[in-house]
């Protein structure tokens, strides 16, 4: 993996700014600390970091190809899944390759099938493509948004990068945060809305679209869409095709040139993965390490839920001896866990799942000193149905987000000079605007048209929100994380299966349990779903409380020009148990909530946040 970044301006010589171009590519540094480079003309400047993952020599960026006498100029983060495919039929096409890189793929299906080619990746992405020739630049993010892709436009520049902080980098950007942003902030937040980052001058390039901007516009496009069509199969079918997709998904996933290993935590989804790589693995004779998380003294204040009924100690060792895999469990600290909530901070740019976020960050951190590439289970629930809100009456026909259903509690976090924030009416309208998106077959019952709008939300909402997560926490300790669940054909697939078949048996995720028989043990397969692990120790708990309390005590913490300090400090006082509704999701309960506070502190400082309100 990689970060990228940029600057346009078809109006003006910028080519003696170089020191910005640098410093902003030096800005990504951890994204691709293997090595660097830059493509500068009089109008275009690009940059390029890069991690070092498959064909050392061959995939150096930025990459020019010319072809006809035209000239073609790629930087790009990512991993195409379907790299020989494309190689192969552009081959037969006549094209000749260099290298085995997917960067030289990339950029020559670009050449070849223009911006259509868009339709035939299949990957991760994020990149930026030069046609001197047209004179115009591609930019494009892929379809669920697991790479990011952030801009700014400037009078006439254009201004882009993979991280807030590159852009944060140039000079034209500013630190605003206006009314709009920070209703995202306590209306979505840790979640934002489809194009946007909180700051002012900034947004994103949305999941699945591109921007192509050339002289004369700039024009902002949707190349894929959450499609439905008649599903013919039987149960019996669908399990195979489904056993298919999986395996072949995660084998795909399995190219490069540097040490790969998996996350476990013994649930349905890593178990799956770490089991089909470990098979993969002892065909060339090599045994797959896997890393699972636990918390210091966690187990003896577990508390079970419907959120997370138990705890995956037991889970991750059975797993471990029935694939025979080299597993390390990282212990993180809880008093680590805090102090490391800043860290995570800075990884996202953004308040983000408190220590959710820092607890991830820790783990990343340790993996990375012996691994390069690690596999992960995000995305399964989202698309098999795997959360309480899939399957609870009173949550599948709530009429707002199921992860955020209260938000009159997250109202009194602000103080009266914001009363002005329109935190229900911004979740009102984002939420309708989804709705309105969902396509639908004519004579769909009641179920089956209200499930098909669940799993559009979390997937153009939920799953974003935890792949950004994943994204910039394992990034920042250059540590590229894939995610097999997210392949595009799955996502397809998962999409147009009938609620009657995908819960088959009456369970969560029902349809994905049946097509792994035969790759894992009965119990591992029937496991009640438990999410991401998260401590109980109260010593984090106790340490939230008291960081958080010294801050809204401190007469300089600009967080107090946002929070009722009254009803926060009742938050603290209770240790969080005072707020009865997870702030957002399963996992983000009271302490939780004490944490992103401090979090949304942190950011305000670390990043000189201007107010705007």
């Amino acid at each position: 993996m990689c970060g990228i970044c940029g600057w346009i301006d078809f109006n003006n010589n910028i080519s003696n700014n170089s020191k910005i171009l640098k410093d902003m590519t030096d800005s990504l540094k951890l994204r691709g600390p293997d090595s660097y480079g830059y493509y500068i003309t009089q109008n275009i400047m690009l940059g390029h970091r890069r991690l070092i993952v498959v064909d050392p020599s061959g995939g150096i960026q930025p990459m020019t190809k010319i072809l006809s006498n035209k000239k073609y100029t790629i930087v790009y983060n990512g991993e195409l899944y379907n790299t020989e495919d494309l190689r192969k039929e552009l081959i037969s096409k006549g094209f000749k390759f260099e290298g085995y890189s997917d960067t030289e793929i990339l950029l020559t299906s670009y050449i070849y099938w223009k911006e259509s080619f868009l339709e035939k990746l299949n990957g991760i992405f994020a990149f930026c493509i030069f046609d001197e020739y047209e004179q115009k630049l591609i930019l494009a993010r892929d379809p669920l948004g697991i790479k990011p892709l952030f801009y700014s436009i400037k009078n006439s520049s254009f201004i882009f990068g993979s991280e807030i902080k590159t852009l944060l980098k140039h000079p034209y950007i500013s630190t605003t945060v206006d009314k709009t942003g920070l209703s995202e902030l306590f209306a979505l937040g840790p979640a934002t809305s489809p194009g946007n980052a909180i700051f002012k001058d900034i947004n994103e390039i949305p999941p699945g679209h591109c921007a192509i901007i050339s002289k004369s516009s700039i024009q902002l496009k949707e190349y894929w869409k959450l499609k439905v069509y008649d599903f013919n199969e039987t149960i019996e079918q669908a399990e195979e095709h489904l056993k298919f997709l999986v395996s072949d998904s995660i084998c795909r996933q399995l190219v490069g040139d540097v040490p790969l290993c998996t996350f476990l935590s013994g649930g349905l989804d890593s178990s799956a993965i770490s089991a089909i790589v470990s098979n993969e693995f002892k065909k060339s004779n090599k045994k797959l390490t896997t890393y699972s998380i636990e918390y210091e003294d966690n187990t003896n204040y577990f508390e079970s839920s419907m959120f997370q009924p138990d705890s995956d100690e037991y889970w991750t060792k059975k797993m471990v001896d029935f694939i025979k895999s080299n597993h390390k469990t990282i212990l993180i600290n809880n008093i680590d866990l805090a102090n490391y909530l800043k860290q995570a901070v800075i990884s996202r740019d953004l308040p983000g799942m408190a220590d959710i976020d820092s607890s991830l960050y820790l783990a990343c951190k340790e993996i990375s000193n012996d691994f390069v590439i690690a596999l992960s289970g995000e995305c399964a629930d989202e698309l098999f149905g795997g959360y309480p809100w899939y399957t609870d009456e009173s949550m599948i026909y709530s009429d707002t987000f199921p992860w955020s259903r209260f938000a009159k509690d997250r109202y009194h976090i602000l103080n009266d000079s914001l009363s002005n924030i329109n935190i229900q009416e911004n979740i009102d309208y984002y939420y309708k605007k989804s709705i309105s998106e969902v396509p639908h077959q004519i004579g769909e019952d009641k179920l089956t048209y209200r499930m098909r709008e669940l799993f559009y939300l979390n997937i153009k909402w939920f799953m974003v929100n935890l792949l950004n997560r994943k994204d910039r926490m394992s990034m920042s300790n250059s540590l590229e994380v894939r995610v097999p669940f997210a392949d595009i054909r799955l996502v397809d697939y998962a999409f147009n299966i009938p609620p009657n078949i995908k819960f088959v048996n009456g369970r969560e995720k029902g349809l994905l349990r049946n097509s792994l028989k035969g790759i894992l043990p009965k119990d591992i397969i029937y496991r009640k779903k438990s999410p991401y692990p998260k401590t109980f120790n109260p010593i984090y708990t106790d340490t939230v409380c008291k960081t958080l309390n010294s801050i809204i005590n401190s007469k300089t913490s600009p967080i107090l020009n946002i929070i009722n300090k009254q009803n926060v400090q009742n938050i603290i006082d209770t240790k969080g148990t005072s707020y009865k509704t997870p702030w957002f999701g399963q996992l983000m309960t009271g302490p939780q909530l004490i944490a992103y506070l401090i979090q949304v502190n942190i950011w305000l400082e670390e990043y000189n946040i201007n107010l705007l309100i």
